[in-house]
């Protein structure tokens, strides 16, 4: 894996920021495009825009292959064992909020639990506290470890009879911390329990079979892997997506209409309903077909050893804490003392070094971590310990800052 000619592909990268060359650690929160990519929705605004399953004319047609492509390429990326089990969405967030509210709404009620943990990102948490209050559902949390893992007793012990939905996170967007799902699929499936994952920092980041991990659902979106926004995928397991309900009506997800009754099209195009995202699909699958170049064992050992690496040498930063446990994916989520962290990446912009700080859409585990906000410093395909070196001695020069102006 050669990363000085990966970052060669990246347009956006060969640039200064603040009269300094770009550093991007924000990939968690968005992964920057592969000319590939970029050349893909051009090509397909310029050549053959148009919409799928419609016309029977030249440019429909194309925009279906390259549409029903992409659906494939999604299928092979993860391991699916059917297009049918294939749903395209506007990302991660639409994807949980269209199984809590078709699968939960329908399977849920009283009495039963849902089973998450308190790492969960918002929307892998928001959707199931709505859930709960609208069926009489209990919420419960699988406690964290110390150092912010999971701990197989304490997962065996929240997950009982009564437990209908576990929904929990690949990889923690906050700690990175990487969630024993097939031990989770297993504990769950043992007492009845389907299982939802949020795979939005898992599947840019390492190979996913879903098949592998049995979940039943799982979820992510194109943005946080090369591919563009407003694109995401639902996979489902196919006999619990034929029992789903739609939750969009309207053109494009029916069969048949009558002034006072419809009846919905065949999996996976009932939960697509109205104009899909065509160009984000077209998108999404040229990007799969760049990492899938790359290799994503190569890409997950590549970010485990820059994780490894920025563990190692942020410790040179005085006063500087980071959060998580020691096997982690590739992100370094931190604080240094008596800075605030939008302080800290203000001044790292400065220095033209991306970074993200606030709560990360986990407000739950910053209260259990004690901290108001965090900065953290996310990893991709395209950083090198270069990247590392310079947001070292650019939290360096912070400390500096901030320690003259308030001596």
């Amino acid at each position: 894996m050669d990363v000085q000619e990966i970052r060669k592909q990246f347009p956006i990268l060969h640039q200064e920021v603040n009269g300094h060359p770009l550093v991007y650690l924000d990939s968690a929160a968005t992964s920057q495009k592969p000319a590939k990519v970029i050349e893909k929705l051009d090509d397909y605004y310029r050549r053959y825009n148009s919409n799928v399953h419609r016309g029977v004319h030249t440019l429909g047609s194309l925009a279906t292959d390259e549409y029903e492509g992409a659906r494939e390429k999604v299928r092979s990326f993860i391991h699916a064992s059917s297009m049918q089990e294939v749903v395209f969405t506007r990302g991660t967030t639409t994807a949980i909020n269209t199984v809590a509210q078709s699968y939960g709404r329908s399977n849920l009620q009283e009495g039963d639990e849902i089973v998450i943990t308190p790492m969960e990102h918002h929307s892998n948490l928001i959707p199931w506290q709505q859930m709960a209050k609208a069926t009489g559902a209990e919420l419960k949390y699988i406690p964290l470890q110390e150092d912010g893992s999971l701990s197989i007793a304490d997962i065996k012990n929240t997950i009982t009879s009564n437990t209908k939905i576990v929904a929990v996170t690949h990889v923690s967007n906050v700690m990175g911390t990487i969630n024993p799902i097939k031990d989770i699929t297993r504990l769950a499936h043992e007492n009845g329990a389907v299982v939802l994952v949020d795979g939005a920092q898992g599947a840019p980041h390492m190979k996913v079979d879903v098949q592998e991990l049995d979940c039943d659902f799982y979820t992510f979106s194109g943005h946080k892997m090369g591919g563009p926004t407003g694109i995401g995928v639902l996979y489902g397991k196919k006999h619990l997506l034929e029992k789903m309900e739609p939750v969009e009506f309207g053109g494009e997800m029916i069969d048949f209409v009558d002034l006072y009754d419809s009846t919905w099209k065949e999996l996976p195009w009932k939960f697509e309903g109205g104009t899909p995202i065509i160009a984000g699909a077209i998108g999404l699958g040229a990007a799969i077909d760049f990492l899938e170049d790359v290799g994503m064992d190569n890409i997950e050992a590549h970010e485990t050893k820059l994780a490894e690496y920025a563990v190692n040498k942020l410790k040179e930063v005085d006063g500087f804490h980071i959060y998580g446990p020691e096997k982690r994916a590739g992100l370094i989520t931190f604080n240094i003392d008596d800075v605030h962290p939008h302080d800290v990446a203000t001044v790292l912009d400065a220095e033209g070094i991306a970074v993200r700080a606030g709560h990360h859409c986990a407000q739950p585990l910053m209260k259990w971590l004690n901290v108001a906000a965090t900065a953290r410093a996310s990893f991709y395909i395209y950083n090198t310990t270069e990247d590392i070196d310079a947001l070292t001695e650019g939290l360096i020069k912070t400390k500096e800052y901030f320690g003259d102006v308030f001596a």
